[in-house]
C-alpha cells in the first residue's frame, strides 16, 4: 500500500483516495455493511476524538463504483490521515492537500462538483406521507430542488445538474436476546434468528448523485460546505462535495 506525501500547510483538510482490493476479505465485509465501512475510515484519523470523532475530525466519504474498474473510497479529514493504519492489503492510498483548492475558491470561478446525498424531507405531524419526522426519499424534480436550495446556502448557484439514484447505503444493525448466549458472529449478514441467536435487521438509506457545473458565489460559504458536508447520513457515505475547477486553475 503506497501513499503519497501531503503538504503540511494541509489547508486545513485533506482528500485520500483509495483504490480498494476487491480481493481483500475487509473490504467485501465494508462492502456489504457501509457502518463496517465507516469503521475502517476512522482508523485513518487519531482514536480518543471525543463523543463526536467523525465531526471532530472532519471525516466524510463516498464510495464509488461503476461495475468496471475497482472501487475507489473517497476519505476527507480535518487531521493529517494514516493510511497505514488500515488493514494489510486493503488499498492503494493517495494522500493530498485541499489547501490550493480552499485558496482558490472565488466569486464567479466556474465548477464542476459532485455531491451523494440523501436527499430526505422530513414528515410533519399532520402529514399523510408517513410517521411525524419520518425520512421521506426525494426523487426526480423535487430532488434535484433539494439540491438547488442547498446548493444556494453553500455558495454555489448551479448552472447544469444531472441527478440519478445511487446504490442505496444498506447497514446491517445486529441485536441479540439475552435469554441465551449468542453464537459467534457470522461472516455474512442476514444468518441468525430467534431467542439468543443474532437477529441482523437491514436498513438502507437512500443515495441521489447530483453532477454538474456552479459559479461559485460565496467562497467562505463554500469552505464551510466543503469541509463540513452537506445533508443528513455522513456517517453512512453521504454529504462529500467534491470540487474541480471547469477549467484548469491559472
Amino acid at each position: 500500500m503506497a501513499q503519497s506525501a501531503a503538504d503540511p500547510a494541509g489547508g486545513g483538510a485533506w482528500l485520500t483516495r483509495l483504490l480498494l482490493n476487491p480481493r481483500n476479505r475487509a473490504v467485501q465485509r465494508d462492502l456489504r455493511n457501509v457502518s463496517d465501512l465507516h469503521r475502517t475510515v476512522m482508523t485513518l484519523v487519531p482514536d480518543h476524538l471525543g463523543e463526536a470523532p467523525r465531526a471532530q475530525a472532519g471525516v466524510l466519504f463516498r464510495l464509488e463504483t461503476d461495475g468496471v474498474g475497482e472501487p475507489v473510497l473517497l476519505v476527507q479529514t480535518r487531521t493529517r490521515p494514516s493510511a497505514d493504519r488500515l488493514p494489510a492489503g486493503y488499498a492503494h492510498a493517495e494522500v493530498r492537500s485541499m489547501g490550493t483548492l480552499l485558496g482558490a475558491l472565488c466569486p464567479g470561478l466556474l465548477v464542476r462538483y459532485r455531491l451523494a446525498a440523501n436527499a430526505v424531507r422530513r414528515c410533519g405531524p399532520n402529514s399523510t406521507a408517513g410517521r411525524w419526522k419520518q425520512a421521506i426519499p426525494l426523487h426526480g424534480p423535487e430532488a434535484d430542488q433539494w439540491w438547488t436550495d442547498r446548493a444556494a446556502t453553500a455558495g454555489l448557484a448551479p448552472r447544469t445538474l444531472v441527478s440519478r439514484s445511487a446504490d442505496t447505503a444498506t447497514t446491517w444493525h445486529t441485536t441479540t436476546s439475552n435469554l441465551a448466549p449468542a453464537p459467534a458472529p457470522s461472516t455474512a449478514p442476514g444468518t441468525g434468528a430467534g431467542a439468543g441467536s443474532r437477529a441482523d435487521r437491514r436498513v438502507d438509506r437512500a443515495v441521489t448523485l447530483f453532477e454538474g457545473t456552479a459559479l461559485v458565489t460565496d467562497p467562505a460559504a463554500l469552505r464551510s460546505a466543503l469541509l463540513s458536508g452537506i445533508g443528513r447520513s455522513k456517517s453512512y457515505g453521504c454529504g462529500l462535495l467534491s470540487l474541480a475547477p471547469a477549467t484548469p486553475w491559472a
